[in-house]
């Protein structure tokens, strides 16, 4: 089938997408909701501005549509730029969230789009395991969950820093894949890009609930480090 894949720039979107690749579909199509409020209850909003080179990066189509961040405006938008594509489903990221699938499910039933949610459900733990397995790569870009500190901003998610995420999943309850808002990453490379994207410039914000790491410059570069 011929598929649109909801995308973020994080590691659970671009997992999703190169999982339904896997199963032989096609997602030569991201689609991005880039809302203007950055506490956007339906979208992932850290770092949207690098999405065009992320897409870029993997050789994919992008379509990108603004919203207040509103949860009635992030469904219309997604509605509209949904309703224009020549697709036959949508891919997401979801892994236990509710309230996205209810949501995302709800734009596309009208549409006659099926929805694909391949991380849905899933042991998160074992899926972590997975996602680093396939050669996902991605960064901590936000925190915020007791224990993680601004240190973690930046981080890539490997074993070793799994092996972290677990201990303090037991310790403080928190959800190790970051579902429950805990920490939001940035991709950085995957088997579906053609090129990394590597991070020249960041600010560190810190809060009293966490922090964040905007990045104010990032380049392609080939696998083998040469831009």
């Amino acid at each position: 089938m011929r598929l649109a894949a909801l995308y973020s720039g994080g590691k659970d979107s671009t997992f999703a997408a190169y999982l339904m690749e896997q199963q032989g579909h096609a997602v030569d199509l991201l689609v991005s909701v880039m809302p203007r409020d950055p506490h956007s209850w339906v979208f992932h909003t850290p770092n949207l501005a690098l999405v065009p080179l992320m897409a870029a990066a993997m050789g994919k189509e992008l379509v990108t549509v603004g919203s207040s961040g509103e949860e009635k405006d992030d469904l219309r938008a997604l509605a509209e730029v949904l309703s224009g594509l020549d697709v036959e489903g949508v891919v997401t990221g979801a892994i236990a969230s509710d309230y996205q699938w209810d949501r995302i499910n709800h734009v596309c039933d009208p549409l006659g789009l099926r929805v694909f949610s391949p991380l849905w459900r899933k042991d998160q733990s074992m899926l972590m395991e997975e996602l680093i397995s396939a050669g996902i790569r991605a960064a901590l870009v936000t925190v915020a969950a007791e224990g993680l500190g601004p240190s973690w901003l930046g981080r890539e998610i490997d074993l070793a820093s799994l092996a972290e995420l677990r201990q303090l999943s037991g310790r403080y309850g928190m959800n190790v894949a970051g579902e429950g808002g805990e920490y939001e990453t940035l991709t950085l490379d995957s088997p579906m890009h053609r090129k990394a994207l590597r991070i020249v410039e960041a600010e560190t914000e810190i809060a009293r609930d966490g922090g964040a790491l905007k990045v104010t410059k990032a380049v392609l570069e080939d696998k083998h480090g040469r831009t």
